[in-house]
């Protein structure tokens, strides 16, 4: 199993377990410890226990330094170890050097309690700082705030709680799918139950015949998202290779001809221009010949796709496709080769929602029922999961309740739309413009350029920018040239983005909007500032 850093050190152990003996060295760990054995996995675990002082053994450092991936079990007397929080600072060292992977199960503890050093922790630390150097706890202290901001499982405890054997059954899952993972992938919610679909494409590029390869799904099923990793998976083995994100949008800004030339240039490193429909040059179709791999994502026409010299490209080459129209992959080329990108399942969406609305792997006690029934409706939509638990998040169970009420009215076709537009109706009326002319007007813009014009328009509109940031319905990225993507260079700083299919729901509404006016005008009844923005950019 290879490491996730970029160290050839070699893993010896797939989990470090790190506990507090006397709390669940007889209940839950031991059933944790049994249930990762089962799978075969290989498990440390420091079957002493024993106060050691404050220097962690060298054999301890090392078992840590050779394992995957460590789990840690907070439980309420964890802090009040010496022994327990060398170990932690020691691991959570690792974390930052070297990327190490870290698990927290909070159990019976408040993950709050854990961040702020709060409740019985704080007096664990007191006690530690009667007794040892400010420099020798401080550390301590760190490292323990620090595993409280992770996502992990809270497990609470109670008659309304899950059996800790499902839990427990969950943990190993997920340990299994990161060892999987580990050295390829990173741990981005963003990546959540795409393995499946992943391994399915990886093996349609090593087809010898295999070309063009068209991934097919609706909006916000995750169709750039299972490009993106794959691509990453084994474009270092092509001489050359580009990423050509939102082919329909840029088009749509800057034209054909000006995206072709910049494509066109980057990928065969060269200043090309083609001032024909077709590449017509001898020259430049040879070069386009020789073993490439590209990812033309977002095409809504197959006139797009032999528009890039797609047909030019050598039979060694890939290219990925993505589209929510069958019919266009198919005359793209890729017919015969087209993988649906399909919703994720019960346990994966359950995962993905809770990260957003609990800000951990599972959902807090009291909210499972109301959690599966927001994922039945969402069917398995990762953008509809992301949205949704970002709305629900740190609401009260009333609101939960009656936002599942609203959406069980809802016509099963209409389910995953109407839970995108339930986070816009939570919003308040300066929130919801902000929200809809960043969708008319400001989608890629730079940040700073955004929050200046909308300062004009709006009083707090910094602080709405933050609030739509929060719920997942706008994103801040780093914005780089035009063509390019996070493997190039050329920063120009932070930019706002936005999902194409959070961007037509605000351009829907504001069409609505505009019906009274007589006509379906992006700008119809947006602020005059915007409209000269519009006008004179």
């Amino acid at each position: 199993m290879a490491s996730s850093s970029s160290s050839s050190t070699l893993m010896m152990h797939h989990v470090f377990l790190s506990f507090r003996g006397e709390d669940t060295r007889l209940n839950f760990t031991s059933h944790l410890l049994e249930a990762l054995k089962s799978e075969g996995l290989d498990v440390f675990f420091d079957e002493e226990k024993l106060e050691k002082g404050e220097q962690l053994s060298q054999a301890l450092s090392r078992a840590i330094a050779v394992s995957n991936i460590s789990i840690i079990v907070l439980s309420a007397d964890y802090a009040s170890s010496k022994s327990c929080l060398v170990e932690l600072s020691d691991i959570m060292i690792r974390k930052r050097s070297h990327g190490h992977t870290v698990i927290p199960i909070f159990y019976h503890v408040d993950p709050s309690n854990v961040r702020k050093i709060g409740g019985s922790f704080e007096t664990s630390f007191k006690e530690h700082e009667s007794k040892q150097p400010t420099d020798t706890v401080q550390p301590w202290k760190f490292a323990f705030a620090e595993i409280g901001t992770l996502k992990g499982w809270h497990i609470e405890g109670g008659k309304f709680d899950r059996p800790e054997t499902e839990y427990i059954k969950d943990v190993v899952e997920y340990v299994i799918k990161k060892l999987t993972n580990i050295g390829f992938e990173s741990a981005s919610e963003e990546l959540v139950g795409i393995e499946y679909q992943k391994n399915a494409i990886l093996k349609l590029i090593k087809q010898k015949d295999c070309r063009v390869i068209g991934l097919w799904g609706m909006g916000g099923q995750g169709k750039t998202t299972l490009a993106e990793a794959v691509y990453k998976k084994f474009y270092s083995v092509f001489e050359s290779r580009w990423f050509l994100q939102n082919v329909r949008e840029e088009i749509k800004k800057q034209g054909k001809e000006s995206l072709r030339k910049e494509f066109l240039s980057k990928l065969l490193d060269s200043n090309v221009d083609i001032g024909t429909p077709s590449i017509g040059s001898t020259l430049t179709q040879e070069r386009l010949n020789k073993k490439k791999v590209l990812v033309l994502d977002d095409v809504d026409d197959s006139d797009q796709i032999d528009y890039m010299g797609v047909q030019y490209f050598g039979s060694g080459s890939k290219t990925i496709i993505t589209s929510r129209d069958r019919q266009v992959l198919e005359s793209g080329g890729a017919d015969g080769t087209i993988h649906e990108v399909k919703g994720l399942n019960e346990i994966d969406s359950l995962q993905l929602f809770s990260t957003f609305a609990f800000k951990q792997l599972n959902p807090a006690v009291g909210f499972q029922d109301l959690s599966r029934r927001f994922v039945k409706y969402t069917q398995g939509n990762p953008l509809a999961l992301k949205v949704l638990g970002s709305d629900l998040n740190k609401r009260s169970k009333s609101y939960w309740e009656s936002k599942v009420e609203k959406l069980k009215d809802c016509p099963p076709e209409k389910k995953i739309s109407e839970a995108l537009k339930s986070s816009y109706d939570g919003l308040d009326l300066v929130e919801q413009n902000i929200f809809l002319d960043i969708a008319c007007f400001f989608k890629g813009e730079p940040m700073e350029r955004t929050k200046l014009i909308l300062s004009g328009c709006y009083k707090g509109a910094e602080c709405g920018i933050n609030k739509l940031v929060d719920k997942c319905l706008i994103n801040v990225s780093t914005s780089y040239w035009r063509y390019s993507t996070i493997w190039t260079s050329g920063i120009f700083g932070d930019a706002i983005s936005m999902h194409d299919t959070l961007e037509e729901m605000g351009k829907d509404i504001v069409c609505q909007e505009s019906k009274t006016l007589g006509s379906c005008s992006f700008t119809g009844n947006r602020p005059f500032q915007l409209q000269k923005f519009k006008e004179d950019p």
